[in-house]
């Protein structure tokens, strides 16, 4: 006759169980730090340019020399693509960097970009991925799911509006004349786009543009004030006026 496991024991098998699946589990936390803080796809509205903005929100300079951005429809068929975004340099601590892309006759020009693709981004649902390599993935996440090894070169994910691939749930969706934002300058990563993006007004920042405090969330404190100066006084207030100092 087989004998009752007992019901602690097939607790921790149950317990053990979600915790390798959990482990198993795709995770699209930025590992390097950078992540994707902006993305408008109003070309011809506020800003001529559709555009994507980097940050680096870790405490270490990233070197992106390969890596591209890479666009695909919110629910379409069509996989990921690198429209052309062939990125280098190194990424400071804190410091953005401007990528544009597809380009109308109106509206208004972004600031001196970064680095420049020919991606035509939808202004209200699509998704972007910042790719650690300069192939196209073969995949889009939806009907042409991402394999572990595809999923491995996608350092940040953003789905936005209706998009069937995100981070969590999709980021909300933008308009026309409003683009997406990454909460606290862009240092918020939570890993769900709908919690760590609202949607406003575009205001995109370049590499040249005034650094974020994202490591400890703050800036650094100033230094402390150099000690006072020691009291000073003449000889004779010391020796005294006699022929011994007292």
């Amino acid at each position: 006759m087989q004998r009752a496991i007992p019901h602690r024991l097939t607790a921790v098998a149950r317990s053990a169980a979600a915790l390798l699946a959990a482990i198993a589990a795709p995770v699209f936390a930025s590992a390097p730090g950078v992540v994707i803080s902006q993305v408008y796809g109003g070309n011809g509205n506020t800003f001529a340019s559709d555009y994507v903005e980097l940050l680096n929100a870790g405490a270490s300079p990233v070197t992106l020399a390969g890596w591209s951005i890479q666009y695909a429809s919110a629910g379409g068929v069509g996989n990921f693509v690198n429209g052309g975004t062939a990125l280098n340099g190194t990424l400071q601590p804190g410091q953005y960097w401007l990528v544009k892309l597809s380009t109308a006759s109106t509206g208004a020009a972004l600031p001196p970009a970064d680095f420049s693709g020919s991606s035509d981004l939808s202004g209200t649902a699509g998704k972007v991925a910042l790719v650690n390599q300069a192939a196209s993935l073969a995949c889009n996440g939806g009907s042409t799911a991402c394999s572990a090894d595809q999923r491995s070169h996608i350092v940040d994910l953003v789905g936005y509006g209706t998009a069937n691939f995100a981070e969590g749930s999709p980021a909300p969706a933008p308009s026309r004349t409003t683009a997406i934002l990454r909460a606290n300058n862009g240092c918020t990563d939570s890993d769900d786009n709908a919690s760590d993006f609202v949607a406003g007004t575009p205001a995109p920042r370049n590499s040249a543009s005034p650094v974020a405090a994202c490591s400890g969330g703050t800036a650094p404190p100033p230094p402390p004030p150099p000690p006072p100066a020691p009291p000073t006084a003449a000889i004779w207030q010391i020796q005294g006026s006699g022929a011994t100092s007292p």
